[in-house]
Order: C-alpha cells, then sequence, then structure tokens
C-alpha cells in the first residue's frame, strides 16, 4: 500500500510554550525597536523571564526571530499592496509602497540591512519576508509598466534592493528626517517612462 506523502501538520503549542512564545516575541519587538535588531538575545530572554535555551527552541537564530517581530509589519504591506493594485495612477501607487516598507523597516534599525542580505540568500529565516514582499512589489510594478508610466527594464529585484538602500540611508543619517522622502522622489523621478521607454501599444503614463 502506498504510504501518504501529505505534510505532518504542526502540533499546537501548551499553553506555557505559547505565553513564553508571546512574551519572547513582545520583548524581541520592544529590544529591537530601542536598540536595533542587533540588541543582546540573552537580555531578550531574561526580560521575558526565560533562558536563553528556551529562546532558541522557539527561534532557532536572530533572523527567526527578525522574522517574527516583522510578521505584523508583513501583513500590513502586503494589505496596503492589495489597496494600491486598485489606485488610478500605478507608479505613484508603486513609489507610495515602497514608501511604505522604508517606513516600517526604519522601525528596527538594523532590519533594512538584514533584508538586503536575505535576498540573496535562499536560506534565511528572513526569506519568509523577502518573497512575499517581492510578489506583491512585481504585481504592482506589472501594473505600472502596462500602464506605460514605468520604464520596461526596471525590475522589482532592483527596486527592493533600492528601497531597503534609502531605509538604510535614513538609518544612518537620524539628523536629516526628510532624506528617505527626497530619495523616494529621486526614485519617482527614475522610474517614469520616456517616450522611448513605452512599448508602442502602451497607453500614455500616469
Amino acid at each position: 500500500m502506498a504510504m501518504s506523502t501529505a505534510p505532518t501538520p504542526a502540533r499546537p503549542m501548551r499553553a506555557d510554550a505559547r505565553r513564553n512564545y508571546d512574551r519572547l516575541l513582545a520583548e524581541a519587538r520592544t529590544s529591537f525597536a530601542a536598540q536595533g535588531t542587533d540588541a543582546s538575545l540573552e537580555d531578550v530572554a531574561r526580560r521575558a523571564g526565560v533562558g536563553i535555551g528556551t529562546l532558541y527552541r522557539h527561534f532557532p537564530n536572530r533572523q527567526a526571530l527578525m522574522n517574527a517581530v516583522f510578521q505584523e509589519a508583513l501583513t500590513s504591506l502586503l494589505d496596503r499592496s492589495r489597496e494600491l493594485a486598485r489606485a488610478d495612477q500605478p507608479c505613484a501607487a508603486l513609489v507610495e509602497w515602497l514608501g511604505a516598507i522604508v517606513t516600517h523597516a526604519g522601525e528596527y534599525r538594523g532590519l533594512a540591512q538584514a533584508l538586503m542580505s536575505a535576498s540573496g540568500d535562499r536560506t534565511s529565516a528572513l526569506t519568509s519576508c523577502h518573497v512575499p514582499l517581492r510578489q506583491a512589489g512585481d504585481r504592482l510594478l506589472t501594473r505600472a509598466k502596462s500602464s506605460g508610466s514605468v520604464r520596461a527594464d526596471v525590475s522589482v529585484d532592483d527596486l527592493l534592493q533600492l528601497t531597503n538602500a534609502i531605509a538604510l540611508a535614513a538609518e544612518q543619517t537620524p539628523a536629516d528626517p526628510a532624506l528617505a522622502d527626497r530619495l523616494l522622489r529621486l526614485t519617482l523621478t527614475g522610474l517614469k517612462a520616456g517616450p522611448t521607454d513605452r512599448a508602442p501599444s502602451d497607453p500614455a503614463g500616469d
């Protein structure tokens, strides 16, 4: 008789394990916001009232913990991408969404750099954040290209790397809070298609 290849569903956490998980996540969110994503994991565990071994049982490495912390922001970004997919101006919608990524990445110092690294590392725990972001961005970019408002040679991977670079630049220049907005406006200028960038069948851009 053939054996089933269906995956075994993950067992639900015991109540005490769930409490530990939630406390660790809450403390990590607070520590990362205050100290950056290189905050001491030993301190995170101590503030959550557990040992470092318990932290590593739930989160095998720092990136796994960062991935869990970023999930709420990821959900918000994906929801926003679906809203912007109905916008009248596809290019402006794309840039607005990239700006939302910059804002969320800026909440945790070090996250932008980690997301940049994860884009080229399929083994990274942050890949589960990067992949849905890439898919959402690609849908917005494809729509903007189809409208004729964005250059045909723009790739979503380049856009996400550029966006994380803007977030990193803003993170390292706290004395200039308007920097990210200026760089995003420059991005908008570079994205827009000129007469020679559009396919003959494309309509005029926004």
